[in-house]
């Protein structure tokens, strides 16, 4: 199965409800627009931008005489694409790289730092996994599955050990093996917590202090919020708040095979104005793909790539 044709599966569920709007084919009426904006809204994107999309495409609709909804799927695709931020870079593919992984528990972060170091190791990078989620005995046990897989070390200290010197302990190891991208798992926070968000804020920064001392010049540390597309509009909030303590670099999107609520990706990216750097639509490390706007939106309202 190809990266395109993954995606639509993985997509299904959210794709599901719009293709009910666009099933039958004849002529736009009122009652199109109606359902149309009531399908984007529960797909979670917001009640905002989806009463923006569908007035920009009635307009757009009346300006070109398009009449059908099957005219109209393409448009719905193009506009929905706009809403997204395109990155500089790739912070996997642009090394040497730091990505510190943060997010709520269950949001799947640990599976994502494992899929992505499999993933970068099979591409040829030197990768380092480092274990900074030092209260769930469960993490560190994963990591090392998903490393001793992508034959790549895991940097881990004992459980209840502080975070940020972990971190310090995983770039000075990272250091000295000459790797490439380290990738930092964190332990999960709730997002409502000030006490745990500032503890995770010390965290970024010893991270940060000790990445500008690296033997072979400063690598840059980003900070990625992995969010559980399922959580909806709850996603959102948890995204806000993530990102006004740490100061976010970018998102990854898990689990949006699960959920009809595949707008969410949309929302998160238009409210915060971050790129997307990986979606999970699938249980395989093939599964967690790079995010493209213009493919992701194509799979979402049921066109071919």
């Amino acid at each position: 199965m190809g990266l395109f044709d993954s995606l639509k599966r993985g997509l299904e569920r959210s794709r599901e409800a719009l293709n009910e709007v666009f099933y039958f084919g004849g002529e736009v009426d009122e009652s199109f627009w109606e359902e149309l904006e009531d399908t984007l809204v529960m797909g979670d994107m917001g009640g905002e931008i989806a009463m923006r999309v569908t007035d920009d495409l009635r307009e757009m609709a009346a300006r070109k005489n398009l009449k059908t909804a099957d005219q109209l799927r393409g448009a719905l695709a193009d506009r929905l694409c706009e809403f997204f931020v395109q990155p500089a870079s790739d912070i996997f593919d642009d090394t040497p790289s730091c990505v510190l992984f943060v997010g709520i528990n269950g949001a799947g972060k640990t599976t994502t730092v494992g899929k992505i170091a499999s993933a970068e190791a099979h591409a040829g990078k030197k990768v380092v996994i480092g274990s900074a989620d030092t209260f769930r005995a469960a993490a560190i046990e994963q990591l090392d599955v998903w490393g001793t897989r992508a034959g790549v070390p895991v940097i881990k200290r004992d459980r209840g050990a502080d975070p940020a010197s972990v971190c310090y302990d995983v770039l000075d190891e990272a250091d000295k093996r000459g790797s490439e991208l380290v990738l930092i798992d964190t332990a999960g926070r709730l997002h409502s917590s000030p006490e745990l968000m500032r503890e995770l804020a010390k965290v970024v920064k010893v991270t940060r202090k000790r990445a500008e001392a690296c033997s072979t010049g400063s690598m840059p540390v980003h900070v990625v919020l992995v969010i559980d597309s399922a959580t909806g509009q709850n996603g959102l909030a948890q995204a806000e708040e993530f990102n006004e303590a740490l100061g976010l670099d970018g998102i990854i999107m898990t689990k949006l095979d699960g959920t009809a609520k595949g707008g969410i990706a949309l929302a998160v990216a238009q409210q915060l104005k971050l790129p997307i750097y990986r979606i999970g639509v699938g249980e395989q490390v093939e599964d967690l793909q790079r995010f493209d706007a213009r493919t992701f939106c194509r799979a979402l309202v049921g066109l071919d790539g």
